[in-house]
Protein backbone atom coordinates (compact mmCIF):
# COMPACT_ATOMS: atom_id res chain seq x y z
CA UNK A 1 0.00 0.00 0.00
CA UNK A 2 1.32 3.19 -0.37
CA UNK A 3 0.64 7.01 0.92
CA UNK A 4 -2.06 7.93 -1.99
CA UNK A 5 -4.33 4.79 -0.93
CA UNK A 6 -4.63 5.47 2.49
CA UNK A 7 -5.29 9.24 1.63
CA UNK A 8 -8.22 7.35 0.19
CA UNK A 9 -9.09 5.11 2.39
CA UNK A 10 -9.27 7.96 5.30
CA UNK A 11 -11.46 9.77 2.22
CA UNK A 12 -13.65 7.55 2.33
CA UNK A 13 -13.88 6.57 6.26
CA UNK A 14 -14.32 10.32 6.96
CA UNK A 15 -17.22 10.89 4.23
CA UNK A 16 -18.92 8.16 5.25
CA UNK A 17 -19.55 7.15 1.59
CA UNK A 18 -17.60 5.67 -1.55
CA UNK A 19 -19.72 8.18 -3.84
CA UNK A 20 -19.07 11.30 -1.27
CA UNK A 21 -15.02 10.74 -1.10
CA UNK A 22 -14.66 9.96 -5.24
CA UNK A 23 -16.52 13.48 -5.58
CA UNK A 24 -13.98 14.90 -2.71
CA UNK A 25 -10.88 13.74 -4.38
CA UNK A 26 -12.19 13.97 -7.73
CA UNK A 27 -11.65 10.81 -8.99
CA UNK A 28 -14.23 7.95 -10.42
CA UNK A 29 -16.51 5.85 -8.11
CA UNK A 30 -15.38 2.54 -9.77
CA UNK A 31 -12.04 3.82 -9.18
CA UNK A 32 -11.99 4.29 -5.57
CA UNK A 33 -13.77 1.14 -4.61
CA UNK A 34 -11.05 -0.61 -6.97
CA UNK A 35 -8.11 1.07 -4.13
CA UNK A 36 -10.74 -0.78 -1.27
CA UNK A 37 -10.51 -4.11 -3.01
CA UNK A 38 -7.02 -4.11 -3.30
CA UNK A 39 -6.49 -2.31 0.23
CA UNK A 40 -8.70 -5.47 1.68
CA UNK A 41 -6.68 -7.94 -0.65
CA UNK A 42 -3.16 -6.59 0.68
CA UNK A 43 -4.21 -6.56 4.43
CA UNK A 44 -6.39 -10.05 4.09
CA UNK A 45 -9.27 -8.02 5.88
CA UNK A 46 -12.25 -6.93 5.36
CA UNK A 47 -12.10 -3.30 5.68
CA UNK A 48 -15.45 -1.50 5.61
CA UNK A 49 -19.08 -2.82 5.25
CA UNK A 50 -21.32 -1.04 2.94
CA UNK A 51 -25.12 -0.35 4.62
CA UNK A 52 -28.26 1.25 3.34
CA UNK A 53 -27.01 4.34 3.40
CA UNK A 54 -23.09 4.54 4.91
CA UNK A 55 -20.31 2.55 4.82
CA UNK A 56 -19.19 1.19 8.56
CA UNK A 57 -15.62 0.19 9.26
CA UNK A 58 -15.00 -3.30 10.88
CA UNK A 59 -12.60 -3.28 13.50
CA UNK A 60 -9.93 -4.26 11.23
CA UNK A 61 -10.96 -0.98 9.25
CA UNK A 62 -11.00 1.10 12.15
CA UNK A 63 -6.97 0.19 13.10
CA UNK A 64 -5.91 1.21 9.32
CA UNK A 65 -8.00 3.98 9.87
CA UNK A 66 -5.70 5.25 12.78
CA UNK A 67 -2.58 4.13 11.57
CA UNK A 68 -3.32 5.82 8.11
CA UNK A 69 -4.17 8.94 9.48
CA UNK A 70 -0.86 8.81 11.58
CA UNK A 71 1.07 8.08 8.70
CA UNK A 72 -0.36 10.89 6.51
CA UNK A 73 0.65 13.37 9.17
CA UNK A 74 3.83 12.26 9.54
CA UNK A 75 4.30 12.54 5.52
CA UNK A 76 2.46 15.79 5.66
CA UNK A 77 5.13 17.19 7.97
CA UNK A 78 7.90 15.50 6.13
CA UNK A 79 7.08 17.39 3.04
CA UNK A 80 7.14 20.80 5.18
CA UNK A 81 10.56 20.31 6.60
CA UNK A 82 11.81 19.11 3.28
CA UNK A 83 10.80 22.66 1.82
CA UNK A 84 12.52 24.59 5.42
CA UNK A 85 15.98 25.17 3.50
CA UNK A 86 18.74 28.27 3.88
CA UNK A 87 17.11 31.29 5.21
CA UNK A 88 13.30 30.16 4.66
CA UNK A 89 12.61 28.21 7.55
CA UNK A 90 8.67 26.87 7.26
CA UNK A 91 6.52 24.26 8.76
CA UNK A 92 4.01 23.56 11.42
CA UNK A 93 5.48 23.05 15.00
CA UNK A 94 3.01 20.84 16.90
CA UNK A 95 2.84 20.80 20.57
CA UNK A 96 0.79 18.75 22.89
CA UNK A 97 -0.52 19.48 26.17
CA UNK A 98 -3.31 19.83 29.08
CA UNK A 99 -4.78 23.29 30.80
CA UNK A 100 -2.51 25.05 32.31
CA UNK A 101 -1.75 29.26 32.42
CA UNK A 102 2.37 28.11 32.14
CA UNK A 103 1.14 27.69 28.26
CA UNK A 104 1.17 31.66 27.77
CA UNK A 105 5.21 31.04 28.37
CA UNK A 106 4.95 28.79 25.34
CA UNK A 107 2.75 31.09 23.46
CA UNK A 108 5.31 33.77 24.23
CA UNK A 109 7.69 32.07 22.87
CA UNK A 110 6.09 31.01 19.82
CA UNK A 111 4.60 34.33 18.85
CA UNK A 112 9.13 35.50 18.82
CA UNK A 113 8.91 32.72 15.86
CA UNK A 114 6.52 33.76 14.06
CA UNK A 115 6.83 37.02 13.91
CA UNK A 116 10.59 35.77 12.53
CA UNK A 117 9.18 33.64 10.39
CA UNK A 118 5.72 33.95 9.05
CA UNK A 119 6.22 30.71 7.32
CA UNK A 120 6.06 28.54 10.46
CA UNK A 121 2.91 28.11 11.77
CA UNK A 122 1.84 25.82 15.20
CA UNK A 123 -0.77 23.06 15.53
CA UNK A 124 -1.24 22.88 19.59
CA UNK A 125 -3.37 19.54 20.25
CA UNK A 126 -5.17 19.51 23.87
CA UNK A 127 -4.99 15.86 25.97
CA UNK A 128 -3.96 14.51 28.96
CA UNK A 129 -0.88 12.86 29.37
CA UNK A 130 -1.40 9.46 28.17
CA UNK A 131 -2.80 11.53 24.88
CA UNK A 132 0.35 13.49 24.57
CA UNK A 133 3.13 10.79 25.55
CA UNK A 134 1.83 8.55 22.24
CA UNK A 135 1.81 11.51 19.82
CA UNK A 136 5.15 12.64 21.06
CA UNK A 137 6.49 8.91 21.10
CA UNK A 138 5.12 8.02 17.55
CA UNK A 139 6.60 11.74 16.15
CA UNK A 140 3.09 12.96 15.58
CA UNK A 141 3.97 16.01 18.06
CA UNK A 142 7.18 17.80 18.46
CA UNK A 143 6.80 18.88 22.27
CA UNK A 144 4.82 17.51 25.17
CA UNK A 145 3.90 19.63 27.93
CA UNK A 146 3.84 17.05 30.97
CA UNK A 147 3.48 17.46 34.58
CA UNK A 148 5.85 16.22 36.59
CA UNK A 149 7.54 13.39 37.18
CA UNK A 150 8.66 12.84 33.27
CA UNK A 151 10.67 10.28 32.19
CA UNK A 152 14.13 11.02 31.58
CA UNK A 153 15.22 7.81 29.59
CA UNK A 154 13.09 8.85 26.92
CA UNK A 155 13.06 12.77 26.77
CA UNK A 156 14.52 15.76 26.71
CA UNK A 157 13.41 18.32 28.85
CA UNK A 158 12.81 22.50 29.57
CA UNK A 159 11.12 23.09 33.36
CA UNK A 160 9.03 25.12 33.10
CA UNK A 161 9.28 27.98 35.92
CA UNK A 162 5.78 28.71 36.93
CA UNK A 163 3.56 25.82 39.16
CA UNK A 164 0.27 24.82 38.70
CA UNK A 165 -1.73 25.54 41.78
CA UNK A 166 -4.62 22.20 42.89
CA UNK A 167 -7.90 22.70 44.57
CA UNK A 168 -11.64 23.22 43.78
CA UNK A 169 -14.11 25.06 42.00
CA UNK A 170 -16.84 25.79 43.95
CA UNK A 171 -19.87 27.88 43.61
CA UNK A 172 -19.91 31.21 45.82
CA UNK A 173 -23.44 30.47 47.20
CA UNK A 174 -22.14 26.75 48.37
CA UNK A 175 -21.34 26.39 52.13
CA UNK A 176 -17.96 25.84 51.22
CA UNK A 177 -17.62 29.26 49.77
CA UNK A 178 -17.00 31.09 53.04
CA UNK A 179 -13.58 28.63 53.83
CA UNK A 180 -9.82 30.41 52.04
CA UNK A 181 -8.69 26.76 51.78
CA UNK A 182 -9.92 22.62 51.17
CA UNK A 183 -8.47 20.08 52.52
CA UNK A 184 -9.27 16.16 51.78
CA UNK A 185 -11.24 15.81 54.31
CA UNK A 186 -13.64 18.48 53.81
CA UNK A 187 -14.20 16.81 50.28
CA UNK A 188 -16.13 13.29 51.77
CA UNK A 189 -19.30 12.75 50.93
CA UNK A 190 -19.39 15.63 48.95
CA UNK A 191 -20.15 15.20 44.47
CA UNK A 192 -16.87 15.92 43.15
CA UNK A 193 -15.75 16.05 39.06
CA UNK A 194 -12.72 15.05 38.39
CA UNK A 195 -10.45 14.95 36.09
CA UNK A 196 -10.62 11.50 34.18
CA UNK A 197 -6.87 11.51 33.93
CA UNK A 198 -5.96 12.83 37.55
CA UNK A 199 -8.60 10.61 38.48
CA UNK A 200 -6.43 7.74 37.86
CA UNK A 201 -2.88 8.79 37.76
CA UNK A 202 -0.06 11.26 40.17
CA UNK A 203 -0.91 13.81 41.45
CA UNK A 204 -4.30 13.57 42.37
CA UNK A 205 -4.27 10.13 43.78
CA UNK A 206 -1.32 10.76 45.50
CA UNK A 207 -2.74 13.86 47.42
CA UNK A 208 -6.17 11.29 48.55
CA UNK A 209 -4.22 7.96 48.73
CA UNK A 210 -6.29 4.89 49.57
CA UNK A 211 -9.04 6.89 50.25
CA UNK A 212 -9.63 7.96 46.85
CA UNK A 213 -12.69 5.01 45.96
CA UNK A 214 -14.31 6.29 48.98
CA UNK A 215 -15.32 9.92 47.16
CA UNK A 216 -18.40 10.72 45.63
CA UNK A 217 -16.97 11.24 42.29
CA UNK A 218 -20.67 12.42 40.14
CA UNK A 219 -18.83 13.29 36.95
CA UNK A 220 -15.23 13.32 34.99
CA UNK A 221 -14.00 15.82 32.50
CA UNK A 222 -11.10 16.37 30.08
CA UNK A 223 -11.98 20.27 29.93
CA UNK A 224 -12.08 22.48 33.08
CA UNK A 225 -14.17 24.77 31.06
CA UNK A 226 -16.78 22.11 30.85
CA UNK A 227 -16.69 21.16 34.56
CA UNK A 228 -16.95 24.92 35.46
CA UNK A 229 -20.25 24.85 33.36
CA UNK A 230 -21.11 21.63 35.53
CA UNK A 231 -20.24 23.27 38.97
CA UNK A 232 -22.46 26.41 37.96
CA UNK A 233 -25.31 24.08 37.09
CA UNK A 234 -24.60 22.59 41.01
CA UNK A 235 -23.06 18.85 40.17
CA UNK A 236 -20.80 19.61 42.38
CA UNK A 237 -17.05 20.91 43.29
CA UNK A 238 -14.42 20.68 39.98
CA UNK A 239 -11.56 19.44 41.43
CA UNK A 240 -8.80 21.14 38.66
CA UNK A 241 -6.27 23.63 38.73
CA UNK A 242 -5.85 27.54 39.13
CA UNK A 243 -5.69 30.53 36.78
CA UNK A 244 -7.66 28.35 34.33
CA UNK A 245 -11.46 29.42 34.89
CA UNK A 246 -11.70 33.63 35.43
CA UNK A 247 -13.64 33.35 38.94
CA UNK A 248 -13.27 37.22 39.26
CA UNK A 249 -15.83 39.81 38.94
CA UNK A 250 -19.61 38.23 38.13
CA UNK A 251 -18.58 34.63 38.20
CA UNK A 252 -20.45 32.18 40.11
CA UNK A 253 -17.59 30.28 41.27
CA UNK A 254 -14.58 30.74 43.98
CA UNK A 255 -11.20 28.43 43.41
CA UNK A 256 -10.55 26.90 46.74
CA UNK A 257 -6.73 25.67 46.88
CA UNK A 258 -5.90 22.59 49.00
CA UNK A 259 -4.39 22.70 52.68
CA UNK A 260 -1.59 21.63 52.64
CA UNK A 261 -0.86 23.08 49.35
CA UNK A 262 -0.55 20.40 46.31
CA UNK A 263 1.45 22.45 43.63
CA UNK A 264 2.61 20.50 40.21
CA UNK A 265 5.82 21.82 37.38
CA UNK A 266 5.39 21.27 33.85
CA UNK A 267 8.23 20.04 31.75
CA UNK A 268 8.28 21.02 27.94
CA UNK A 269 9.83 17.53 26.56
CA UNK A 270 10.64 16.04 23.33
CA UNK A 271 12.20 12.93 21.66
CA UNK A 272 15.51 12.40 22.48
CA UNK A 273 15.61 9.47 19.49
CA UNK A 274 14.46 11.64 17.13
CA UNK A 275 15.59 14.83 15.04
CA UNK A 276 13.52 18.24 15.31
CA UNK A 277 12.82 20.02 12.33
CA UNK A 278 14.33 23.23 11.69
CA UNK A 279 11.24 24.84 12.67
CA UNK A 280 10.95 23.18 15.84
CA UNK A 281 14.57 23.75 16.76
CA UNK A 282 13.73 27.34 16.19
CA UNK A 283 11.15 27.22 18.61
CA UNK A 284 13.47 25.33 21.11
CA UNK A 285 15.63 28.09 20.58
CA UNK A 286 13.06 31.17 21.32
CA UNK A 287 11.38 29.00 24.39
CA UNK A 288 15.04 28.96 25.85
CA UNK A 289 15.00 32.66 25.58
CA UNK A 290 11.72 33.74 26.88
CA UNK A 291 12.53 31.02 29.96
CA UNK A 292 15.78 33.34 30.21
CA UNK A 293 14.45 36.28 30.52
Amino acid sequence: MDIRELKYFIAIADCGSITKAAEQLFVTQPNLSRQIQKLERETGKKLIERGSRQIVLTEAGRLLYKRACEISELFEKAQEELLSDGDNVSGTVTIGGGESYAVGLIAKAARAVITRYPSVKFDFFSGDTDAVCEKLDKGLVDFGVLIEPSTPEKYNSLRLPLTDIWGILARKDSSLAAKNNISARDLKGLPLIFSAHSFKKNPITDRFGASLSELNVVATYNLLYNASLMVEQGMGYAVGIDRIINVSGDSKLKFLPFDPPLETHLDVAWKKKGELSRAAKVFLSSLRTVLTE
